[in-house]
């Protein structure tokens, strides 16, 4: 199973996409400032997750996810939390 997955930041307006095959360690990498991309913007918390069978079809989602109105999307369910 592939997860693609979703962050907000707290204290910034700052979404990040991204997929794993171990969405709990990855998430605790994020909010530990090991993952360069994502530490300016610590701490987040996860607003939308999603299994996919395989990784072609997790890098199609990743891709939709990172898009204009997938961001839109995104930022519609972070305000809706």
């Amino acid at each position: 199973m592939i997860y693609v997955y979703a962050l907000s930041s707290i204290h910034h307006n700052y979404i990040y996409v991204g997929m794993t095959e171990n969405l709990e360690e990855r998430f605790h990498r994020h909010n530990t400032g090991r993952e360069r991309t994502t530490k300016p913007y610590l701490p987040y918390k996860i607003i939308y997750q999603e299994a996919c069978l395989d990784r072609p079809s997790a890098r199609k989602r990743e891709k939709y996810w990172k898009s204009g109105v997938g961001k839109e999307q995104l930022r519609i369910i972070r305000d809706t939390l």
